[in-house]
């Protein structure tokens, strides 16, 4: 029964061991060329379905308002140029520096003193 539990164990902590190296945030700066290609690869189509799916969705919605109001396509026009924005603003939270994050004070942090 010991044997079974040392196994057990072993096995248990090389698991662990490569859980915590998989959520290491230095895993970055060692990885290799090829994982980083992966993440730019990934950011970028991100990026690229944020922007156009901003846009889609703003056009559906003026498309839509004025096909039922019957009117110019002012609704177009306005909720194009606002889901534009609106893509422009999800890229810009995606890839924005991550040092902006860390030197914002939190919603429960206090005037200093």
């Amino acid at each position: 029964m010991g044997k079974e539990t040392d196994s057990s164990r072993h096995a248990f902590d090389k698991r662990l061991k490569q859980a915590m190296d998989r959520n290491n945030p230095n895993r970055a700066a060692e990885a290799g060329s090829q994982g980083n290609d992966i993440t730019t690869v990934g950011t970028v189509l991100r990026a690229g379905i944020e922007m156009v799916a901003g846009l889609v969705v703003g056009v559906a919605m003026g498309w839509g308002l004025d096909r039922w109001l019957g009117c110019r396509p002012v609704f177009l026009i306005l909720f194009s140029l606002l889901g534009g924005a609106a893509g422009v603003l999800n890229v810009w939270r995606l890839v924005r520096p991550q040092d902006a994050l860390e030197d914002k004070p939190g919603p429960d942090a206090g005037p200093e003193r």
